[in-house]
């Protein structure tokens, strides 16, 4: 469920924590180090996060705890100016989100790369594998875009779940028995993917893939998806870091407020 949508702004620092690399691969780095490697520039290769070893930590705002705590109710401009200085320079699309996440593992039922990647775009032509996204990750939403056009949404951990220390988990599972106000924070990307070809396709269209990198909320997040619950996003898309045309971001406000809808493979 979409709850707010803002206008895209000018947001970022001059010494930020978080970066999109514009190198031969795409990359997302933390402290400058990489930390997921992204879909491929092409456009026709599949869609991809892959987590490298430079994701190793949350980037956890201690003055805004209570605030995200007690959670959102609207686009708060003083949350999102204290998230905007741990990114580099850029437009954001900000988005306040309803969630309820499901944890997912590589290659386990509901793995969007072992499933939907696979119907579009067949096994790698190198390893004979589904794509390896090397994390557990949550899905959260899927929806029709058109007729040849899916999306995908995913929030993807800066630290791996199975990192997340147990007690804060129980603790914000009792909050979210009742309140579905606490609030998660990342940002955010669109990759628009599809492939060049149908002939190793048994399902062909365009994936959409929606992607929070989760900066805080990581106890939340599992919480939430252990008790099957709501909680809230606030992503910050980066208009510069995503694979996709402004006027495509700009649709996401519209089909984030429509029903959910799983594409059934072909």
């Amino acid at each position: 469920m979409l709850l707010a949508a803002g206008d895209a702004r000018p947001l970022g620092s001059a010494e930020p924590r978080l970066i999109f690399g514009d190198q031969a691969r795409r990359l997302l780095l933390l402290d400058e180090q990489p930390a997921f490697e992204l879909s491929h520039w092409c456009g026709t290769c599949q869609f991809l996060f892959q987590r490298l070893e430079g994701a190793n930590d949350s980037l956890s705002l201690d003055e805004l705890q209570a605030r995200l705590s007690a959670g959102l109710d609207d686009l708060d401009d003083k949350v999102i100016r204290s998230v905007g200085a741990l990114l580099e320079q850029g437009t954001y699309l900000p988005l306040l989100l309803s969630v309820q996440p499901r944890l997912t593992l590589p290659g386990r039922a509901g793995d969007y790369f072992s499933d939907e990647q696979v119907s579009s775009w067949g096994l790698s032509s190198t390893w004979g594998l589904p794509e390896y996204p090397a994390t557990a990750y949550y899905r959260t939403f899927d929806t029709k875009v058109d007729d040849g056009t899916h999306l995908f949404e995913f929030v993807v951990p800066m630290l791996p779940p199975a990192w997340n220390d147990a007690a804060k988990v129980a603790e914000h599972a009792e909050e979210l028995v009742s309140s579905d106000r606490p609030t998660a924070v990342a940002v955010s990307t669109l990759d628009v993917c599809q492939p060049s070809m149908a002939n190793q396709s048994t399902d062909y269209f365009a994936h959409w893939g929606l992607t929070h990198f989760l900066l805080d909320g990581h106890h939340k997040m599992q919480a939430a998806a252990e008790g099957a619950r709501p909680l809230r996003l606030l992503s910050l898309l980066s208009l510069e870091g995503s694979l996709a045309s402004p006027e495509q971001v700009g649709l996401l406000p519209r089909l984030r407020s429509q029903p959910a809808v799983r594409r059934q493979s072909r």
